[in-house]
């Protein structure tokens, strides 16, 4: 099956500890959507994510996901 790319927008809230948390992805059509979504989502919650992910969803063979965008806070580890 040929490769796929998803474009993901995932929110980012705070635990009671105040550590982020991730929350529910919201898929997007398209890289300018997952930006969008993302940019929203930050609105009303502590930040979130844009990225994209490219694979073999049959296989489960991704290649590592490239963040589009941040807004507001989210976790240093996440490149």
């Amino acid at each position: 099956m040929p490769s796929l790319t998803y474009y993901p927008a995932l929110p980012f809230g705070r635990s009671e500890d105040g550590d982020l948390v991730a929350g529910e992805p919201k898929e997007c059509q398209s890289e300018a959507g997952a930006r969008s979504a993302a940019s929203r989502l930050a609105l009303i919650n502590a930040g979130a994510l844009a990225f994209s992910r490219t694979g073999d969803p049959t296989t489960g063979d991704f290649e590592p996901a490239k963040i589009i965008a941040r807004y507001g806070d989210t976790p240093d580890y996440v490149e």
